[in-house]
């Protein structure tokens, strides 16, 4: 057998990494997906309104209102998916020897890679005449991505203090001097 007849399958290792990012991929193409026309406030409330109308008989004034929150509720669970997505695709790809579940580096990586895809959705919306990009929209995303590292870290936190948890994994190593 050459030596590059075993490189053709993935080893566990980058298989899990290559899942990660994939997945983190695929996430990537929905956010690109809603920053076009299609997902413009104008198109979401055409369905959105006649439906909530039809429902519970909401009046448009009551609407409008309920479809800004909804439409900012939708930046904060997708920025704050992206978040938890780039966290695990960093942690795979960039292991640590002791198998820790959270590090402040992985978290950063994913904040920052947030910030960023935030920062040109809203550039790219400034282009559709349709939307809106605004600052206020990226400090929102890269907010909700800081708030997923948190619950993340609070998560692990937990869960290693939780009975029939093994409690010889370290969910996070701090510095001590």
């Amino acid at each position: 057998m050459s030596r590059y007849e075993h490189q053709t399958s993935l080893s566990t290792d980058r298989h899990r990494i290559l899942k990660a990012w994939i997945a983190a991929t695929l996430w990537l193409i929905v956010i690109a997906i809603e920053s076009t026309n299609l997902a413009s406030s104008n198109n979401t409330g055409r369905f959105l309104y006649p439906l909530l109308h039809f429902l519970f008989g909401m009046d448009l004034r009551r609407f409008e209102h309920l479809h800004f929150y909804l439409r900012k509720g939708g930046h904060v669970f997708g920025y704050g998916t992206l978040s938890v997505l780039l966290f695990r695709a960093w942690r795979e790809t960039l292991p640590t020897v002791n198998s820790l579940k959270w590090t402040l580096r992985w978290a950063s990586l994913a904040v920052l890679g947030t910030a960023v895809v935030a920062s040109l959705d809203e550039w790219h919306q400034t282009f559709i005449p349709s939307r809106t990009g605004t600052p206020r929209d990226v400090l929102l995303d890269t907010c909700a991505g800081i708030a997923a590292q948190i619950l993340l870290l609070l998560y692990y936190l937990i869960s290693q203090k939780l009975p029939g948890t093994d409690s010889q994994t370290a969910v996070v190593r701090v510095k001590q001097n």
